[in-house]
């Protein structure tokens, strides 16, 4: 099947033109990458160095798994719950990359660099494209843009720490956990994925006052099975 065809296993509509998809990314990236701002805050904020700080996301580069980690180390976490916290919510970028592997098809050589971008924004922009061409530009172009503004912003954050003070009486240590609400929040179109991510949260919250820093994110990672369990022992099967 050549690239100007539509993927079978992705939205199906017109051939969508490039400059279309540029945008797109580039809105999705520079809107993104802002919050990369509210991390370099947050993180010198929480005791980490500025060479820590830009390392963290110049490397580990998931917005999410870094504010977990430095929030669980500012509230006085374990720097095993703080890492285990942060994985835990890393390990999604690998089941990212399994779909992305089939929808853009990536050269051997072109993958090990290209790991680096699977993330939450990269994925919905690339599975929102009618044709493989589309995906790899609006990958790339996401990628790219998010990449090197989230640095940017880190550095500019972590080196303007001082002089905003707290970070909570602003408001930015949630900028990064609203960002992931609300690119997840649309992608929960059954039952299922509703139940797991409301139990999920309940257990984050609800264990936040009794258990120590960092843990009550492990512990709403039973969300899935929980409800998979449960919904297994339901007559007829599957939520809707």
């Amino acid at each position: 099947m050549q690239e100007q065809n539509a993927l079978t296993d992705l939205h199906v509509g017109p051939e969508k033109p490039d400059a279309a998809v540029v945008r797109d990314a580039l809105g999705v990236g520079v809107a993104v990458g802002l919050s990369g701002f509210a991390f370099g805050v947050t993180s010198a904020g929480s005791g980490l160095t500025l060479l820590q700080t830009c390392v963290l996301s110049l490397l580990v580069f998931t917005g999410a798994s870094q504010f977990a980690l430095v929030g669980a180390i500012a509230a006085g976490g374990s720097p095993f719950t703080a890492a285990a916290g942060a994985f835990f919510l890393g390990v999604r970028n690998a089941f990212y990359g399994l779909r992305l592997s089939e929808v853009l098809r990536l050269t051997r050589a072109v993958r090990p660099f290209a790991a680096q971008w699977v993330i939450d924004e990269t994925t919905v922009v690339a599975l929102a494209q009618p044709t493989r061409r589309s995906a790899r530009i609006g990958f790339v172009v996401t990628g790219l843009s998010l990449y090197v503004l989230w640095n940017l912003t880190t550095l500019l954050g972590a080196l303007g720490a001082e002089a905003i003070g707290d970070t909570a009486a602003w408001g930015l240590d949630a900028a990064g956990p609203a960002v992931f609400l609300a690119l997840l929040a649309p992608m929960l179109k059954t039952g299922t994925e509703r139940a797991v991510a409301g139990l999920a949260v309940v257990l984050g919250l609800g264990l936040l006052p009794v258990l120590p820093a960092g843990v009550p994110v492990l512990v709403a990672a039973l969300a899935a099975p929980v409800v998979l369990w449960a919904q297994g022992r339901r007559p007829g099967g599957e939520a809707r």
